[in-house]
């Protein structure tokens, strides 16, 4: 369900999304609001579940996690049981960063952040004994060209 919210409220989440770290008196300067009201804004965008909440962002490579790699996962079991047990060996994993139900021929794709092709190797042991796939395939990331965390808030009527 989608929240209505005006352009003083984009404002503020697109601020947030540059930067998480501003103080309520840094973002209601920004946004040429009072305190107080800057306050109770982004209160309710919390109480909505609209902020869902603030964090930072790592440089991958810096840590030696330099490899992204998009598992292409195939089912032929898609029973609520075993949708469980994906969820579960998914969430479990550390190295995995995103997972997505898909329509189309392939039924999920996980994202995840490696250090090398042997770490992948550990990755795909770990999730096959965890849960049971039709097809495994990988694609490895070569140069990433975009990627934001910031959801687009300005040029769209909801």
């Amino acid at each position: 369900m989608a929240h209505n919210i005006d352009e003083t409220d984009r404002r503020i989440l697109q601020e947030l999304q540059k930067d998480a770290t501003l103080s309520v008196d840094a973002l209601s300067a920004r946004i040429h609001l009072s305190r107080n009201a800057c306050w109770r804004r982004l209160k309710r965008l919390e109480d909505d579940g609209i902020l869902k909440g603030r964090v930072a962002i790592v440089d991958a490579d810096k840590l030696g996690l330099g490899l992204t790699v998009f598992m292409l996962i195939r089912t032929s079991n898609h029973d609520p049981k075993w949708l469980e047990q994906f969820r579960a060996a998914v969430t479990s994993l550390t190295e995995v960063v995103g997972v997505y139900r898909m329509s189309g021929d392939l039924d999920y794709i996980i994202r995840a952040r490696i250090e090398d092709m042997k770490a992948y190797d550990r990755l795909y042991q770990k999730l096959i004994t965890r849960v049971p796939l039709s097809d495994v395939s990988a694609s490895f990331v070569m140069e990433e060209i975009k990627d934001s965390t910031e959801i687009p808030l300005f040029g769209y009527t909801p």
